[in-house]
């Protein structure tokens, strides 16, 4: 690409050209699986050991490789969102482009994700035989982990759109996975940043789960955390509108 050839960095990530049917299993299947690693590496981990930072490092590397193939599977069909907050971050920040991710998708894509990330849970539950529906007893309703949950949640649609708006979204396997990763162990909550993950760990009373109880309070502040990151999108990448796509 010339220097003087200048290219327009949409916010969205959605490949337009894929049908709808195909772009919503691609979230319903990549959810359910991003969960079942999540939730089924979390059993597996306190099955083999009783040490809760093994336990936590088991949890992290397992959702780290799982998440990053699913995202390099799955991205070319739906943008491997298998995230409501991204799915409607996508939708706010394109809503004047006519290509942008519609609210037909957004209706779509947000209960194909809640619905894929309930069966995650139930499956891994499922693999280890446990209770195929157990709700979780592990509060997490302290403001601390709130406050966790909205640095996570803003640093991912920072990583994301940021991403899109420098033309790297091709680093977004590696990169969001090991975001992730990392926000494991840097948040306080161990980074859900996630609303439909949210909900499909209120189902395993396992190290992964979260009480029904507190599941309110952690969709509230992603939503939040969403919207925080949106912001530094627009105050850092601003000058990336109108600049030169990088290949």
């Amino acid at each position: 690409m010339n220097d003087g050839d200048q290219v327009e960095v949409p916010p969205a990530v959605e490949p337009p050209a894929v049908p709808l049917l195909n772009r919503v299993a691609a979230e319903l299947v990549g959810t359910a699986a991003l969960v079942a690693v999540v939730v089924g590496s979390g059993i597996q981990a306190t099955e083999l050991t009783q040490d809760v930072g093994l336990q936590l490092l088991a949890n992290s590397l397992a959702t780290v490789f799982g998440l990053g193939v699913l995202i390099l599977l799955l991205g070319p069909v739906s943008g491997a969102h298998f995230n409501p907050v991204v799915t409607l971050a996508e939708w706010w920040s394109g809503r004047k482009n006519p290509q942008g991710l519609g609210p037909r998708e957004v209706a779509a894509y947000v209960p194909a994700q809640i619905a894929g990330a309930v069966a995650g849970s139930i499956l891994a539950d499922a693999m280890f035989g446990k209770a195929l529906v157990q709700w979780s007893t592990h509060d997490r309703s302290a403001g601390h982990l709130l406050l966790g949950e909205v640095v996570a949640t803003a640093g991912l649609v920072l990583l994301v759109f940021g991403l899109g708006r420098s033309g790297l979204l091709r680093f977004a396997p590696v990169a969001v996975a090991s975001y992730i990763g990392a926000a494991y162990w840097f948040t306080s909550s161990t980074s859900f940043a996630n609303p439909a993950v949210t909900i499909g760990r209120a189902f395993t009373d396992t190290f992964a789960g979260i009480a029904p109880a507190s599941v309110p309070g952690f969709i509230g502040v992603q939503v939040v955390g969403g919207a925080v990151g949106l912001a530094l999108v627009a105050l850092i990448f601003t000058h990336r509108r109108g600049g030169t796509a990088q290949q």
